[in-house]
Protein backbone atom coordinates (compact mmCIF):
# COMPACT_ATOMS: atom_id res chain seq x y z
CA UNK A 1 0.00 0.00 0.00
CA UNK A 2 2.80 2.10 1.26
CA UNK A 3 4.36 1.50 -2.25
CA UNK A 4 0.99 2.85 -4.24
CA UNK A 5 0.99 6.14 -2.49
CA UNK A 6 4.90 6.77 -3.23
CA UNK A 7 4.59 5.78 -7.09
CA UNK A 8 0.82 7.69 -7.49
CA UNK A 9 2.94 10.73 -5.35
CA UNK A 10 5.71 10.45 -8.22
CA UNK A 11 3.31 9.98 -11.07
CA UNK A 12 1.39 13.26 -9.84
CA UNK A 13 5.13 15.23 -9.26
CA UNK A 14 6.01 13.98 -12.88
CA UNK A 15 2.35 15.82 -14.21
CA UNK A 16 2.99 18.95 -12.05
CA UNK A 17 6.79 18.85 -13.34
CA UNK A 18 5.92 18.62 -17.57
CA UNK A 19 2.90 21.14 -17.08
CA UNK A 20 5.24 23.45 -15.58
CA UNK A 21 7.77 23.34 -17.81
CA UNK A 22 5.27 23.42 -20.70
CA UNK A 23 3.91 26.56 -18.93
CA UNK A 24 7.21 28.04 -19.04
CA UNK A 25 7.97 27.56 -22.74
CA UNK A 26 6.97 30.73 -24.00
CA UNK A 27 8.58 32.96 -21.87
CA UNK A 28 10.62 35.10 -23.80
CA UNK A 29 10.60 33.21 -26.91
CA UNK A 30 9.45 35.11 -29.92
CA UNK A 31 9.03 34.20 -33.71
CA UNK A 32 11.98 35.38 -35.79
CA UNK A 33 11.39 38.61 -37.32
CA UNK A 34 8.50 38.81 -35.14
CA UNK A 35 9.74 40.35 -32.33
CA UNK A 36 10.85 44.40 -31.70
CA UNK A 37 12.68 46.19 -29.28
CA UNK A 38 11.44 49.69 -30.50
CA UNK A 39 9.32 52.05 -27.42
CA UNK A 40 5.61 50.68 -28.03
CA UNK A 41 4.80 54.48 -28.80
CA UNK A 42 6.84 54.21 -32.17
CA UNK A 43 3.65 53.71 -34.68
CA UNK A 44 5.71 55.55 -38.02
CA UNK A 45 8.79 55.69 -39.25
CA UNK A 46 10.60 58.58 -40.91
CA UNK A 47 12.48 56.96 -44.17
CA UNK A 48 13.84 59.77 -46.25
CA UNK A 49 15.36 59.25 -49.64
CA UNK A 50 19.23 57.93 -48.35
CA UNK A 51 22.31 59.73 -49.13
CA UNK A 52 24.65 58.66 -51.86
CA UNK A 53 28.46 59.46 -51.98
CA UNK A 54 29.07 56.97 -54.94
CA UNK A 55 28.91 56.98 -58.40
CA UNK A 56 26.49 54.47 -58.78
CA UNK A 57 23.77 55.91 -60.25
CA UNK A 58 20.00 55.61 -58.49
CA UNK A 59 21.72 53.22 -55.89
CA UNK A 60 20.11 55.65 -53.21
CA UNK A 61 16.79 55.09 -54.17
CA UNK A 62 16.80 51.26 -54.69
CA UNK A 63 18.42 50.31 -51.51
CA UNK A 64 15.86 52.87 -49.38
CA UNK A 65 12.45 51.35 -51.35
CA UNK A 66 13.88 48.28 -50.01
CA UNK A 67 14.66 48.85 -46.68
CA UNK A 68 10.99 51.01 -46.47
CA UNK A 69 9.35 47.67 -48.02
CA UNK A 70 11.34 45.42 -45.51
CA UNK A 71 9.52 47.40 -42.30
CA UNK A 72 6.24 47.21 -44.56
CA UNK A 73 6.23 44.07 -44.83
CA UNK A 74 7.06 43.58 -41.21
CA UNK A 75 3.45 44.75 -40.65
CA UNK A 76 3.67 46.91 -37.53
CA UNK A 77 4.59 50.33 -38.76
CA UNK A 78 3.46 53.05 -41.11
CA UNK A 79 6.46 53.89 -43.22
CA UNK A 80 6.58 57.49 -44.80
CA UNK A 81 8.85 59.38 -46.80
CA UNK A 82 9.22 62.30 -44.81
CA UNK A 83 11.64 63.55 -41.78
CA UNK A 84 8.81 65.23 -39.99
CA UNK A 85 5.47 64.04 -38.01
CA UNK A 86 6.60 60.78 -37.49
CA UNK A 87 7.56 59.23 -34.46
CA UNK A 88 11.42 57.76 -35.46
CA UNK A 89 13.53 58.68 -38.55
CA UNK A 90 15.66 56.10 -40.15
CA UNK A 91 18.78 58.17 -41.91
CA UNK A 92 21.10 56.69 -44.47
CA UNK A 93 24.27 57.55 -46.33
CA UNK A 94 25.74 54.99 -48.93
CA UNK A 95 29.27 56.20 -48.97
CA UNK A 96 31.65 53.81 -51.06
CA UNK A 97 30.73 50.83 -53.47
CA UNK A 98 33.77 49.06 -54.87
CA UNK A 99 33.78 45.97 -57.16
CA UNK A 100 36.67 43.78 -57.49
CA UNK A 101 37.69 40.45 -59.54
CA UNK A 102 37.29 37.48 -56.97
CA UNK A 103 38.64 34.73 -59.76
CA UNK A 104 39.47 34.47 -63.18
CA UNK A 105 39.28 32.14 -65.96
CA UNK A 106 42.20 30.64 -68.03
CA UNK A 107 41.65 33.32 -70.59
CA UNK A 108 42.86 35.59 -67.67
CA UNK A 109 39.37 37.60 -67.52
CA UNK A 110 37.27 37.79 -63.98
CA UNK A 111 34.65 35.37 -63.87
CA UNK A 112 33.53 36.40 -60.05
CA UNK A 113 33.33 39.63 -58.54
CA UNK A 114 33.32 41.02 -54.82
CA UNK A 115 31.08 43.66 -54.38
CA UNK A 116 31.29 45.93 -51.17
CA UNK A 117 28.95 48.43 -50.29
CA UNK A 118 29.61 50.66 -47.21
CA UNK A 119 27.08 52.97 -45.38
CA UNK A 120 26.14 54.54 -42.72
CA UNK A 121 22.18 53.95 -41.43
CA UNK A 122 21.11 55.53 -38.05
CA UNK A 123 17.41 55.10 -36.21
CA UNK A 124 16.43 58.16 -33.89
CA UNK A 125 13.58 58.70 -31.62
CA UNK A 126 12.00 61.81 -32.53
CA UNK A 127 10.42 62.11 -29.56
CA UNK A 128 12.70 61.62 -27.17
CA UNK A 129 15.70 62.87 -29.61
CA UNK A 130 18.04 59.70 -28.32
CA UNK A 131 19.72 57.39 -30.97
CA UNK A 132 18.32 53.94 -31.07
CA UNK A 133 19.95 52.03 -33.40
CA UNK A 134 23.21 52.91 -35.63
CA UNK A 135 25.36 51.56 -37.39
CA UNK A 136 28.25 54.13 -38.78
CA UNK A 137 30.36 51.68 -40.83
CA UNK A 138 28.17 49.16 -42.12
CA UNK A 139 30.27 46.93 -44.45
CA UNK A 140 28.40 44.71 -47.20
CA UNK A 141 29.94 42.20 -49.38
CA UNK A 142 28.50 39.97 -51.72
CA UNK A 143 30.05 37.67 -54.75
CA UNK A 144 28.67 37.50 -58.15
CA UNK A 145 29.25 35.75 -61.31
CA UNK A 146 30.45 37.92 -63.89
CA UNK A 147 28.07 38.50 -66.55
CA UNK A 148 28.75 38.50 -70.02
CA UNK A 149 30.03 41.76 -71.90
CA UNK A 150 31.17 42.80 -68.23
CA UNK A 151 34.90 42.85 -66.64
CA UNK A 152 35.73 46.18 -65.49
CA UNK A 153 36.20 47.15 -61.76
CA UNK A 154 34.12 49.78 -61.92
CA UNK A 155 30.42 49.28 -59.90
CA UNK A 156 28.40 51.96 -62.18
CA UNK A 157 29.53 49.98 -65.25
CA UNK A 158 29.08 46.62 -63.47
CA UNK A 159 25.59 47.62 -62.24
CA UNK A 160 24.94 49.09 -65.59
CA UNK A 161 25.35 45.59 -67.47
CA UNK A 162 23.93 43.68 -64.08
CA UNK A 163 21.41 45.09 -62.37
CA UNK A 164 19.86 41.70 -61.06
CA UNK A 165 22.98 42.13 -59.10
CA UNK A 166 22.10 45.28 -58.04
CA UNK A 167 18.47 43.97 -56.79
CA UNK A 168 19.86 41.56 -54.55
CA UNK A 169 22.39 43.26 -53.08
CA UNK A 170 19.76 46.00 -52.01
CA UNK A 171 17.42 43.57 -50.94
CA UNK A 172 20.19 41.64 -48.45
CA UNK A 173 20.80 45.02 -47.47
CA UNK A 174 17.41 46.16 -46.53
CA UNK A 175 16.71 42.40 -44.33
CA UNK A 176 19.65 43.04 -42.24
CA UNK A 177 19.37 46.53 -41.65
CA UNK A 178 15.85 45.58 -40.51
CA UNK A 179 16.18 43.05 -38.69
CA UNK A 180 19.16 44.40 -37.40
CA UNK A 181 17.13 47.50 -35.89
CA UNK A 182 13.73 45.07 -34.38
CA UNK A 183 15.76 42.63 -33.36
CA UNK A 184 18.25 44.44 -31.41
CA UNK A 185 21.23 42.62 -33.22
Amino acid sequence: MLFRRRAGARVILGVVGVLCGVGSTGCGYALAGRGSFLPAYIKTIGVPTFANRTTVFNVETLLTQKVRSEFIGRGRYTVLPQATDVDALLTGEISAISIQAASFTAANLASRYVITMTARVELRDVRANTVLWENPSLVFRQEYEATSGSNSTDAAAFFGHDVNALERISSEFARTIVSAILEAF
